[in-house]
């Protein structure tokens, strides 16, 4: 661990990954304090909470410490920056220690544990927040950083008290000075490639140079360690085709599988709420729990694999989710008024949009589904996936879309796919005077973006209240 007499500021610190850097530097001992914009729960409040020093913008004179005395600590800098804003402009031109998130992790937390890194295109926030329970169920009191609140320890990051630290393996790039993928810098022992499709239009140009970033990844973990991949996966097969140099074992979550070897689930219920685990064709014990749908099932199989190789028996696994609570902005549900539920989404690819909507669908039956989206993430504003979006609400009986200030592409054209079901807003208060006016008891409102939405499900709980 660095020195806890140093300081660290971070630029960008409110970001799911940067604030649990906060956190784990806090908890170490150090100096935190960080600055960013467009501050949302639920890691502003998380990080108010944990006593961290949050400043507004990035202006220069917050690293005025820095300043007087290079050697106090170190700049730890967030994706979110680039050349050209004054605080990097002034960081580099005084000469101040800086570095990434990814490196400060590797070289401050990481470098001498066992890590279990989860990655992917899609669960990742769900499988590392399962793994990290089962491995805290189990005794081992792991430490973690996951980019999301897993509801079963309140906490994005912590330190933990053994040799095993879960972390979730983001593939977007690492700083302005450092393009690499920052799953790169955490040397995993076990590693989880969930599924791999294209996303960050921002940064990759293709699938093929995502795929190669995860061959990149791929080729760090030791002989000894240990791969988990989707074994539906063609993507994740063409990675690993390229070349692996350690044990690999497969899940598939598919109940039409004819695969008797690897991980496997056989449904009892539809949506995915109980299913038996099969290793080898073997039954390992049954999942009984709360969430639902194929992908979380996937989810459930790739950590049980994963806290097999640091040691936890599946059927110990398997138990501890039965009590596993789920994460915040993971179909949560944000309240309920005279019958209608109102849910919370971090879903906004439209491979995610699908799928959480499918498990609901099996979930609530012929219940009517409001689906509201806000397309907020870079992909999404650059219209990457604007050509299978209306595809991917089909499941919805009635789709909300939002369109958000600085959207590069028109939502017309997936409004006129979606026919008569879909309505297409502007102004997120007369989204919710409308969808409020026209919902009825036992209907379902299934609200999924990435950021905060301007607090709409607040917005809408109190909306139904008056209704």
């Amino acid at each position: 661990m660095i020195k806890v007499d140093h300081k660290i500021h971070i630029l960008g610190i409110c970001g799911t990954f940067m604030g649990g850097i906060a956190l784990l530097a806090k908890e170490a001992g150090i100096d935190v304090s960080g600055s960013d914009v467009n501050v949302y729960p639920p890691m502003s409040t998380l990080l108010e909470k944990e006593g961290v020093n949050i400043q507004q913008g990035f202006l220069p004179e917050y690293l005025s410490d820095f300043d007087d005395n290079p050697q106090t600590g170190q700049v730890i800098v967030g994706n979110v920056m680039t050349r050209g804003m004054e605080i990097v402009e002034h960081m580099l031109n005084k000469n101040l220690s800086y570095t990434s998130g990814p490196q400060w992790l590797y070289e401050s937390i990481l470098k001498d544990r066992w890590v279990l890194a989860v990655s992917g295109t899609h669960g990742k926030t769900t499988t590392a927040s399962m793994l990290a329970w089962i491995l805290e169920y189990a005794g081992m009191k792991p430490g973690f950083l996951i980019g999301g609140v897993p509801e079963n320890f309140g906490v994005s990051a912590r330190l933990g008290d053994s040799p095993f630290f879960v972390v979730e393996a983001d593939e977007y790039d690492t700083a302005f000075f450092d393009k690499r993928s920052k799953f790169v810098h955490y040397h995993p022992r076990t590693l989880v490639i969930n599924n791999l499709e294209y996303d960050h239009a921002d940064i990759f140009p293709d699938l093929n140079t995502i795929k190669t970033q995860f061959h990149h990844l791929i080729r760090i973990v030791p002989s000894e360690g240990l791969v988990i991949t989707n074994g539906e996966e063609s993507n994740v097969q063409d990675v690993i085709d390229r070349g692996c140099w350690t044990p690999i074992e497969t899940f598939s979550s598919d109940q039409n599988s004819s695969e008797k070897t690897g991980w496997e689930a056989k449904y009892i219920k539809a949506d995915g709420s109980e299913f038996e685990v099969l290793l080898d064709g073997e039954n390992q014990g049954t999942v009984k729990w709360t969430l639902l749908g194929k992908h979380n099932v996937s989810n459930a199989l790739a950590a049980i694999a994963a806290s097999r190789h640091a040691g936890v028996p599946a059927e110990h696994a398997i138990n501890a989710l039965t009590e596993f609570k789920g994460i915040k902005r993971r179909m949560e549900l944000r309240g309920e008024v005279n019958n209608i539920r109102v849910y919370d989404d971090f879903a906004h690819h439209p491979t995610a949009i699908e799928t959480t909507l499918n498990g609901l669908r099996a979930n609530v039956g012929d219940s009517k589904i409001i689906a509201i989206l806000e397309p907020r993430s870079n992909t999404m504003r650059l219209g990457t996936h604007k050509a299978s979006l209306a595809n991917s609400l089909q499941v919805a009986d009635q789709v909300i879309l939002f369109q958000p200030e600085g959207l590069d592409w028109d939502m017309g054209d997936v409004l006129s796919a979606l026919g008569d079901k879909a309505s297409l807003y502007n102004n997120i208060d007369a989204l919710v005077s409308a969808v409020t006016q026209d919902v009825n008891r036992g209907d379902h409102l299934l609200v999924m973006s990435n950021g905060g939405f301007g607090g709409i499900h607040e917005k809408l709980l109190t909306a139904l209240e008056q209704v």
